[in-house]
């Protein structure tokens, strides 16, 4: 039998179907769709007129093939295809001329069809909840500015200064101690053979890290300058090259120098090599950096106080899918007997969260809030720059990961939604010490209700698994040079 690539039918004339809806329990509706026998035959014999025109029968010239004997090799794959389409574009039709948002895919269930016979199908649908939305400019919001005074700032620059360790060499016939480099060169060998990572030349390991093969550090313990030093150790487990995995090791060493570490002199040419221009450039760096990690806390506080709020509006009802959805995201890996231990909390928990997200979605819808391609791509080139070297790694994982760009993009929408919120709120600036917003963080720490509220805001029909990191932690910023250490990190929700 010949196969027969049918054409896609062009867009149906959709005053053919007749609907009736019939309310069912709280947000629930079966939409009675009717299309007559007489509309679904008109567009088999369409089908049929294309294909003739297409299929070459033996027997027949092209094109004359009789429609019996098309209807007999190809009727089932015709009307499978014309089927599938009326279903489509009437079902998007019935639930868009009643003016129906579904909160989940819309259930079908085919009550009469066939060829010669009348389409007749239930379209269950769950619709989205009232939302409403108002006294927007009645939420009151506290709004942080962190003082960074001078102290606090140098203190972070000898904090960073610390871990920048310079050394220099210890005078003829010192001994190695702890904390000091020590550079070598060593030969190996294993039952007396060389081994591949056997040699290498001007090595140096700080002592006292082990970081090199362990008992390694405690042998050069004690070494001076142009001293030899033969000693076994046993290779690790995860050695490189499996087959010398545990085998002692028998090392030839040939100290080239021992140096001590000694303070970093905090001046220009310490801030230079951080990338600041001078000392004081580097302060005003690095103030910055401190005040940009708490305004990043303190924002996600702020974000905390929009939401709480916004739980107090009205929604009409939960659905049941949305519900039954939420509890299977938050119970993910979790074992069967805790989650029906469990199940109410974990139910009143979904809850919370679905209505945060409505009330968020209607409000975005509202105001038209909306995410544009070129935020998405910045928002990546964003966290390329604070990923040097990994560049090629996190496009691989947006490229390969539509679901990841997705979450990007609720995160996003969501960050506009909160902002446009506060620009409609009632905000308090206040400008407070480093000390007061620590104390802010930590009790907001201790006494947050948990919530982690779905990034997919914009996609309310389509959950996704988890919230993002960025969704639920402030990011942390960084200086203009990459080369200054990162600030210690403060509490956060």
């Amino acid at each position: 039998m010949q196969t027969v690539k049918v054409r896609v039918l062009s867009r149906l004339p959709l005053n053919i179907m007749k609907v009736t809806v019939e309310n069912k329990k709280g947000l629930n509706k079966d939409l009675k769709v009717f299309v007559d026998k007489k509309t679904i035959e008109s567009y088999m014999n369409e089908k049929y007129k294309e294909v003739q025109k297409q299929v070459v029968l033996k027997g027949f010239r092209p094109g004359k093939a009789p429609k019996e004997i098309l209807k007999r090799q190809f009727g089932k794959s015709i009307y499978g295809e014309v089927l599938d389409k009326v279903l489509k574009e009437t079902t998007t039709k019935a639930i868009q001329d009643n003016k129906i948002k579904p909160a989940g895919q819309p259930k079908i269930d085919l009550k009469s069809y066939g060829e010669g016979k009348d389409l007749e199908y239930v379209i269950s649908v769950t619709e989205f909840p009232k939302v409403e939305i108002k006294s927007i400019e009645n939420i009151k919001i506290d709004e942080y500015t962190v003082k960074i005074d001078s102290n606090e700032t140098d203190k972070r620059i000898k904090e960073i200064a610390k871990n920048q360790k310079n050394f220099v060499p210890k005078k003829d016939g010192e001994s190695s101690a702890l904390e000091d480099l020590v550079a070598f060169d060593y030969n190996a060998t294993i039952d007396g053979k060389s081994f591949t990572g056997g040699e290498g030349k001007n090595t140096q390991i700080v002592l006292g890290k082990d970081l090199f093969i362990k008992g390694f550090d405690k042998e050069l313990t004690g070494v001076k300058k142009n001293e030899n030093k033969i000693f076994e150790v046993t290779l690790p487990q995860n050695y490189p090259q499996k087959e010398y995995a545990n085998k002692k090791a028998k090392f030839e060493c040939k100290i080239l120098e021992v140096k001590k570490s000694v303070e970093t002199k905090i001046d220009d040419n310490f801030a230079k090599n951080l990338g600041a221009k001078d000392l004081n450039d580097l302060r005003t760096l690095i103030s910055k950096q401190i005040n940009d990690e708490y305004k990043n806390s303190l924002d996600m506080y702020s974000k905390q106080q929009v939401l709480k709020q916004i739980e107090k509006f009205k929604v009409d009802e939960i659905p049941e899918n949305l519900i039954d959805q939420e509890v299977n995201i938050l119970t993910q890996g979790m074992k069967d007997d805790e989650i029906k231990k469990n199940k109410k909390d974990f139910e009143k928990k979904a809850k919370e969260r679905i209505k945060v997200g409505l009330i968020l979605n209607a409000f975005g819808e509202e105001n038209n809030i909306q995410v544009h391609e070129n935020e998405i791509q910045a928002e990546i080139q964003k966290q390329l720059k604070m990923m040097p070297g990994q560049e090629k790694i996190v496009m691989d994982y947006y490229q390969k990961n539509p679901s990841a760009t997705d979450s990007l993009r609720g995160t996003i929408y969501e960050d506009k939604i909160i902002q446009s919120i506060k620009s409609k709120a009632k905000v308090n600036k206040k400008e407070i010490s480093k000390e007061e917003a620590e104390k802010i963080l930590k009790s907001a720490h201790e006494h947050s209700h948990g919530h982690k509220h779905n990034d997919s805001q914009e996609q309310a029909k389509k959950k996704e698994t988890s919230p993002t990191k960025k969704s639920t932690q402030a990011k942390k910023a960084k200086p203009s040079s990459k080369k200054i250490a990162k600030a210690k990190k403060v509490s956060k929700k």
